[in-house]
């Protein structure tokens, strides 16, 4: 049954109000108190003129606050924007002028930066902590939102309205926000918690930080299960033995991550000797596991099932899935993203848009019930990354164009092959390689630059190269270019290969030769 997120709590809360719903560190809430006190803050943001279809940043980490604070924004029918509180300040401020948000929910910390961040936005959003939501608020000690007045938590909303607004990298140098509704997740949801047999009792990881998608199947496929909801600390992420300790000492019976992760605890922790007997499921996205990885999982632990997930945020989660029966039999083969989720459809065109011949590498397109309906306020990129369904007559049903290279194997199994424009995907992070250029043009510190990737043996999958010419024979200590770009992008956009040029290589259009330059890179790397 499709529903509103939010309404997944409100239910279980009615049935089983004392089960656990999330736990963090030492602290945790049931069902009945993440219900009750998200009650009472969605109360509170009516009271002070959020309306249906309003955004709410929120600007606070991963914490048992925030999940109340999402849930309550969901509840006054709003629509929740999370912003990664470790990015530059410039950037973040694009994200929230951008949306207009009537309120921001923040930590203590972050509501020092608010007024910089709001600086030239059109509406001025009240604030309230979501840091307090803690034990305290839920025996009914809160100050800001302890006696709402609002008299119903009805807005008008359906399944179709927004959920939430999640930023992506974007090639012209400003961020693109992604609109999902309620219903783009809640068909993922259901398919996700019926595929996968989810239940009550269960416990999930909440390892993906809240501005990242994956986030939002960590959420709200535990409540609809009726699981508890186990959210990772950030600091454990340096520490790979730290993260194979906390599936044991939570007793996780699903782990849901990022490749980065799996490689870092099968690199960096001794899984030979690690013991994670309620571990049941794992699953992966947002880029490739190296298959070497893979096979040591399995066989380490033969009796977990592995499922390797793939999609887009433009598509809600993901829309593909392929679990793997047995361990790859060699460390090159391939791993399939799979076939199509409930109620999606994976498509391989060719540059005409016809469908290419079993075998043959091509476009890969998305359709079906995860399709974002477009970017916020932005009617050509949406336009240009969302076309008519080539197959369906008439209708009003539409592709996504992935920018990802596939082929169809005989079996109907679809396997990745690459991206075929300057969009990649580092540490589960996608992003343009043309936002990163934007950025290191405004520097004012190089007379010409340029990024490319290349595949890297490390926990990144893909470095990020820049290649650049001084400006006036003035050499830049390259320690100076990091600094002033970290003030402009975040950490996992820096670049971590650099080199100088007295002149960046051309091809015969007079453009600067990009694949020379991305050769030139990996013979430095052998």
């Amino acid at each position: 049954m499709i529903s509103l997120l939010h309404d997944y709590v409100s239910r279980h809360a009615r049935a089983h109000g004392g089960d656990v719903a999330a736990v963090m560190h030492d602290r945790s809430l049931s069902y009945a108190d993440l219900d009750e006190t998200s009650d009472r803050l969605a109360r509170w943001l009516v009271d002070v003129g959020c309306e249906a279809g309003d955004r709410v940043c929120l600007l606070a980490p991963k914490s048992l606050g925030s999940i109340v604070g999402i849930i309550a924004t969901l509840k006054a029918g709003c629509v929740y924007v999370p912003l990664d509180t470790e990015a530059p300040l410039a950037r973040t401020r694009k994200m929230i002028v951008a949306v207009e948000p009537a309120a921001i929910l923040a930590t203590e910390r972050t509501t020092e930066s608010i007024s910089d961040l709001t600086a030239g936005s059109e509406r001025s959003p009240v604030t309230a902590r979501v840091d307090r939501a803690t034990d305290e608020e839920i025996r009914g000690e809160a100050e800001a939102w302890k006696e709402p007045t609002a008299a119903s938590l009805r807005p008008a909303v359906g399944v179709d309205d927004l959920a939430y607004i999640m930023f992506t990298s974007g090639s012209t140098g400003d961020p693109k926000g992604v609109m999902i509704t309620h219903a783009n997740v809640s068909h993922f949801v259901e398919w996700g918690t019926s595929r996968f047999r989810m239940r009550r009792g269960d416990r999930h990881s909440g390892h993906s930080p809240l501005h990242f998608d994956l986030s939002v199947f960590d959420l709200f496929g535990t409540f609809a299960a009726g699981a508890e909801l186990h959210l990772v600390p950030p600091e454990k992420n340096l520490i790979a033995s730290a993260l194979v300790d906390f599936i044991r000492s939570a007793r996780l019976t699903q782990w849901f991550s990022v490749p980065t992760s799996l490689v870092q605890m099968a690199m960096h922790a001794d899984l030979d000797d690690a013991e994670l007997p309620s571990l049941e499921r794992l699953f992966w996205c947002g880029e490739v596991l190296p298959t070497p990885v893979l096979r040591r999982w399995m066989r380490r632990f033969p009796d977990v099932e592995f499922t390797n997930l793939y999609g887009p945020t433009e598509t809600t989660i993901a829309s593909s899935a392929f679990t793997v029966s047995e361990p790859p039999g060699r460390d090159d083969a391939d791993v399939p993203i799979g076939t199509a989720c409930e109620g999606e459809e994976l498509i391989v065109l060719d540059d005409d848009l016809r469908q290419v011949a079993p075998g043959e590498v091509g476009d890969l397109y998305i359709g079906g019930v995860g399709l974002s309906p477009g970017y916020w306020r932005d009617e050509a990129k949406t336009a240009a990354a969302f076309l008519r369904h080539p197959f369906r007559g008439d209708g009003d049903e539409r592709l996504y164009r992935t920018g990802d290279l596939a082929v169809v194997g005989a079996s109907g199994l679809v396997s990745f092959r690459g991206r075929a424009d300057t969009q990649i995907k580092s540490r589960g992070y996608r992003i343009e390689l043309g936002e990163i250029e934007a950025a290191v043009g405004t520097l004012g510190l190089l007379g010409e630059s340029a990024v490319v990737s290349v595949p890297s043996s490390g926990f990144e999958g893909t470095a990020i190269c820049c290649a650049y010419v001084p400006r006036r024979s003035h050499e830049v200590p390259v320690h100076e270019l990091r600094r002033a770009l970290a003030e402009l992008l975040p950490s996992y956009m820096l670049p971590s290969r650099w080199r100088s040029f007295d002149e960046l290589p051309k091809n015969a259009n007079g453009k600067i030769d990009r694949q020379a330059l991305k050769a030139l890179f990996e013979r430095e790397t052998r």
